[in-house]
């Protein structure tokens, strides 16, 4: 039988064998990260440095925005956490993706690269959401419209009030701007905006014509005025904010601009100034006409009428529910008694 110091005696080689080939290995860990610890120190470094897709979008916001505050309030950011962003970008990247300056900012050279490559991103990502949303049967689900702020308040209000009661699984989420929305891009499923050439890429109809005069409030004897000497009259026009070619050139070829008293940078500001008696305005008659206490001054300006589209994406228009309002506003009575087809 063997007794305890003999068992001792039996162990102390095994261990110490243990303890040589512990101390070995230890010792080759120790040397391959000697060798390699600069290696994995800038494999960790590329790997905290590697852009995700915010990274590419807020780069894709402010190059299309033009400017940092712009790009901010598309995206709901404040003006501090955008620029935040930026710089966490270029430092991630360590180059200069923007010129700053004061009046925007301008893509670098690597900017440019940034910019393609996440528009190839956005517009892959957005396909492949755009076919996945066709997929579905049932009119239920938030349908995002973009629309102008006097289309919201004086035709389009009314219609959505039928469409909630007549399809109540749908929530119409309206975005309301004088900016045109890139229905590619998904920042909206349905828009409805005046515009004389719509995009090849996009289906849809045509609502009307929206047809444009020059409006007064009736307390103020503007009329008679007008005929005498249109330009004497205290104008109101569009500040340069105001997304409206046509009507800043016509403003400036008739030399009304030269008597504007104030300008506004919507649409439905220039209503709510006439409708305050401050001046005389170019209105849409669908907005103006509503209103008994002004008077159209004259006949409608032809070279300003425009159409009025609804428009959606060719991968959005069989999906159930962009298809239910596009029925339900295209079929509107209400919209073809204010609108000249």
């Amino acid at each position: 039988m063997m007794t305890a110091p003999d068992a001792h005696a039996l162990c102390e080689p095994a261990f110490e064998r243990f303890l040589n080939w512990f101390f070995t290995c230890a010792n080759i860990v120790c040397l391959f990260l000697k060798r390699n610890w600069t290696r994995m120190e800038v494999g960790i470094s590329k790997m905290n440095n590697a852009l995700d897709w915010d990274d590419y979008r807020i780069v894709l916001m402010i190059a299309d925005a033009g400017s940092l505050s712009k790009a901010a309030r598309k995206s709901g950011l404040s003006h501090p956490t955008m620029f935040r962003r930026i710089n966490t970008v270029e430092e991630k990247l360590g180059v200069r993706l923007f010129e700053r300056f004061r009046h925007g900012y301008q893509p670098t050279a690597a900017g440019e690269e940034i910019v393609t490559a996440a528009r190839h991103i956005a517009e892959l990502t957005n396909a492949t959401e755009r076919q996945l949303s066709g997929r579905d049967l049932r009119p239920s689900g938030i349908v995002r419209i973009a629309t102008t702020d006097t289309l919201l308040f004086a035709l389009l209000g009314t219609e959505i009030a039928g469409l909630q009661k007549l399809e109540p699984g749908i929530t119409p989420e309206i975005l309301v701007s004088n900016e045109v929305s890139d229905l590619s891009l998904r920042e909206a499923d349905i828009a409805i905006r005046p515009t004389s050439r719509p995009d090849e890429h996009l289906v849809g109809r045509k609502l009307g014509v929206i047809r444009q005069g020059i409006y007064a409030h009736k307390k103020e004897g503007l009329s008679d005025k007008f005929r005498q000497d249109p330009r004497s009259l205290p104008w109101l026009g569009p500040s340069p904010a105001m997304p409206y070619g046509q009507l800043h050139a016509w403003m400036k070829s008739t030399g009304y601009d030269k008597s504007c008293v104030c300008r506004m940078d919507s649409m439905l500001g220039l209503y709510s100034g006439v409708r305050s008696g401050i001046g005389v305005a170019l209105l849409p008659t669908y907005l103006a006409d509503q209103n008994k206490d002004l008077i159209l001054i004259g006949e409608p300006v032809k070279e300003l009428a425009v159409d009025l589209w609804m428009l959606t994406h060719a991968d959005l228009s069989s999906t159930a529910r962009v298809r239910a309002v596009l029925d339900h506003f295209g079929a509107s009575n209400h919209l073809r008694s204010r609108l000249e087809i």
